[in-house]
């Protein structure tokens, strides 16, 4: 029997540590800085880079089309 709503995807999330260049950090840093001045929420570095890479993710072209091209030769 299949329902309307799928079954949800896993969602434990993966801890993954990266080493970064100071010039990056000290981008990160201000962009947490604009961040906690333009909404009034302070987040840390760690807590905003997940959306920051679904939102690159999300806006790169290649990749959708490469990923959809992948999971389409998969289901023939």
């Amino acid at each position: 029997m299949y329902l309307k709503l799928a079954k949800l995807p896993d969602r434990t999330p993966v801890k993954i540590t990266v080493t970064v260049s100071p010039e990056l950090n000290r981008s990160l840093q201000s962009y947490a800085e604009l961040y906690r001045e333009a909404y009034g929420v302070q987040e840390s570095v760690p807590e905003l880079i997940p959306y920051m890479l679904e939102g690159f993710l999300e806006a790169d072209r290649r990749f959708i089309k490469a990923q959809r091209e992948r999971i389409g030769g998969k289901l023939d």
